[in-house]
């Protein structure tokens, strides 16, 4: 499905948008649009990550929970899991993975003596920077009309959608 938008209308026809919320009925539809969007990109990121998996040595499980680290810090196994959506045993697979290489460290958890925290080390902050600054370079290339305010919305629909779904289990 190709979405081509004509320019500060954010819609396809070149009307404005309603500033009124859709009712139920019109925006389901609607969100199945994203959905169509949504499934294509992913499988397509997911695939340029794997093909460069040898260059930069991350695979994409591994290179999530370098992002996540990176992004808030130390956190417990679980905690990524949640965060991620992701089962435990998943984000335990790539935590062993990304330790081997010598990628994260596991610490003392002050809150919780069995459940260690995971932090990146100096090589894993390196590697995912590098995969950070390569991919940011690749996505300066999507330009065309986008504005702050399109990225903002695009991001409060995502969220809302996901929060639809906060309560499957992911274990």
């Amino acid at each position: 499905m190709t979405h081509t938008s004509k320019p500060g209308t954010g819609k396809p026809d070149g009307k404005p948008d309603d500033p009124k919320p859709l009712p139920p009925d019109d925006l389901a539809p609607r969100l199945y649009e994203v959905f169509a969007v949504l499934g294509p990109l992913y499988r397509r990121v997911s695939r340029k990550v794997e093909l460069n998996e040898p260059i930069e040595g991350l695979s994409i499980g591994v290179r999530a929970v370098l992002d996540l680290l990176r992004a808030q810090g130390p956190l417990t196994v679980p905690q990524m899991g949640r965060a991620q959506a992701l089962s435990r045993q998943f984000v335990q697979r790539m935590v062993n993975e990304a330790a081997a290489h010598g990628l994260v460290e596991a610490v003392a958890n002050p809150a919780h003596q069995r459940s260690s925290l995971i932090r990146l080390t100096d090589d894993g902050r390196t590697a995912i920077d590098a995969v950070i600054t390569r991919e940011s370079a690749l996505l300066k290339r999507v330009g065309g009309d986008l504005t702050g305010a399109d990225v903002e919305r695009c991001v409060r629909v995502l969220t809302r959608m996901l929060e639809v779904f906060e309560d499957v289990d992911v274990d």
